[in-house]
């Protein structure tokens, strides 16, 4: 952990803040990623669920 030293030879163990950096927004190719990234997991978590359903047995057939 890094310390600090203070005038007169103080320590202070309070946390070095991080460098702040702007954040820049995704390109037209990130986006794409992003969306198709999003559908698959709604692909996912919707097939993981009816296999769920199916393998419970209360499904009335």
């Amino acid at each position: 952990m890094p310390y600090t030293k203070e005038e007169g030879g103080r320590l202070n163990n309070f946390a070095a803040e991080p460098k702040v950096y702007e954040a820049t927004p995704p390109n037209k190719s990130e986006q794409r990623n992003y969306i198709i990234m999003g559908i698959a997991a709604f692909l996912l978590i919707g097939g993981l669920l009816t296999v769920a359903v199916y393998a419970s047995g209360n499904v009335a057939g």
